[in-house]
């Protein structure tokens, strides 16, 4: 048996490869770099664990959140392997004994931020065991990060050309489920990938039945929409911290069970509330778009957003947490006409003109999926380069039967929040 399949099978339980993992695997195990774009749930991470563990020395994982990286080494480890993490949260007995097994070769895989990465210390370490031919891969998780133009901007990932200028023998591999092709472009020379392969998935995702229409009464309009999914799990992403509180209290009251989720809260708080909805299928997180990334929830059958989002990369990975086992799930979107308007006015005085042209054509295409009256999956695929020929039938554009996902009100004065609020 092929060595790649035979980890996939007896390490991590899978039969077979998805996609092109194996084509992904088996180039980033030659020695090569890559950028590889694949949808939530599409299994990115085996396209550089499966090489970690072909290859000789530890794979260095660049990632971006604190729970993102406990997150993976915990499955790891469940696994078997070898895994640890560096980050601020430890205390700094735990931080050198982590230092120690990496010295010591006895890990396969770490996990740490760019900050942590490029200190004058780690690099001390890292010089090293490149030396003794020990580093075997670095994977970039989430690498739109790097991109000045993307969502979720971190400057720190600007560092990560240290890789290409010290260590030029080791592969790199830059992972993400969302880029155009802008991003993309700044990806590649940010990282200094050259010539590398660039793999990119379809972004479409059949399952996911989309629904965008006009904010009026939010608390009927979620009400409405949850009663097609009682006893089901889901995302519901509000503007604001106090929009996140407000909401979640009315629909405590109501008897829904819900949970709430933003950075105003402690960790603990913050963590607590992450671990009850990943135990059980019925929850409701109420949550800012802090919430999210890196959770591991195959069933969330829907997401909603209470307003328009800043761009179609956000938009397509924030929606993109429904429907990672590939059942039917359904998104929605209520917006109103101030969310667009707000996010130009900020963009107005945002950074140099080629920014302001940047922040403009994605608030253009963000009002292009809104406003549509073609089939919302086209327009979105669209956006990241791909076609997609006739209509859906699943979304609110195509199917008359999706107009009233969040319902008709005869009453529209409970409002949660105007828009001048917020």
């Amino acid at each position: 048996m092929d060595p790649a399949l035979k980890i996939l099978r007896e390490t991590f339980g899978y039969t077979e490869f998805r996609g092109f993992q194996e084509e992904v695997i088996e180039h980033v195990r030659g020695g090569e770099h890559a950028l590889v774009l694949m949808p939530t749930g599409g299994g990115k991470s085996l396209c550089y664990q499966i090489p970690g563990l072909l290859r000789t020395g530890v794979t260095l994982v660049v990632s971006p959140l604190i729970a993102l990286m406990q997150d993976q080494v915990q499955a790891l480890r469940k696994r078997g392997i070898a895994a640890a993490c560096l980050n601020s949260s430890q205390p700094e007995g735990e931080a050198r004994d982590v230092q120690h097994a990496l010295r010591a070769h006895e890990l396969k895989f770490l996990y740490l931020a760019p900050e942590r990465l490029v200190q004058r210390h780690f690099q001390s370490i890292l010089k090293a065991l490149y030396d003794r031919r020990q580093v075997a891969l670095f994977a970039i998780d989430e690498c739109h990060c790097i991109a000045e133009w993307g969502h979720d901007f971190r400057p720190e990932y600007r560092q990560l050309t240290v890789l290409a200028d010290r260590y030029p023998e080791v592969p790199r591999i830059a992972v993400t489920a969302t880029a155009d092709v802008h991003t993309r472009r700044e990806i590649c020379e940010s990282l200094k990938l050259g010539e590398a392969r660039c793999f990119v998935s379809s972004f479409d995702r059949p399952n996911l039945h989309y629904c965008a229409t006009e904010r009026k009464a939010v608390v009927p309009q979620v009400e409405n929409f949850l009663q097609r999914h009682c006893g089901q799990g889901g995302i519901v992403y509000c503007p604001t911290r106090r929009m996140v509180e407000s909401l979640a209290m009315r629909l405590q009251t109501s008897g829904w069970p819900c949970l709430l989720y933003h950075a105003g809260l402690s960790p603990v708080v913050r963590e607590r509330a992450q671990n009850q909805f990943l135990q059980s299928s019925e929850w409701v997180m109420i949550a800012t778009t802090a919430f999210g990334m890196g959770v591991d929830k195959p069933d969330i059958r829907f997401v909603i957003h209470l307003a328009s989002p800043r761009s179609l990369e956000g938009y397509y990975q924030e929606t993109g947490r429904a429907g990672r086992d590939g059942r039917v799930s359904e998104v929605l979107l209520l917006h109103h006409p101030e969310d667009l308007s707000l996010f130009r006015d900020r963009g107005a005085g945002t950074g140099n003109s080629l920014h302001r042209r940047v922040l403009q054509r994605k608030c253009e295409a963000v009002e292009s999926f809104i406003r549509t009256r073609r089939c919302r999956r086209q327009v979105l695929l669209e956006y990241f380069g791909e076609s997609h020929e006739g209509n859906c039938g699943t979304c609110n554009v195509c199917n008359s039967a999706y107009r009233d996902w969040s319902g008709s009100f005869r009453r529209l004065s409970t409002v949660l929040f105007a828009p001048s609020q917020r």
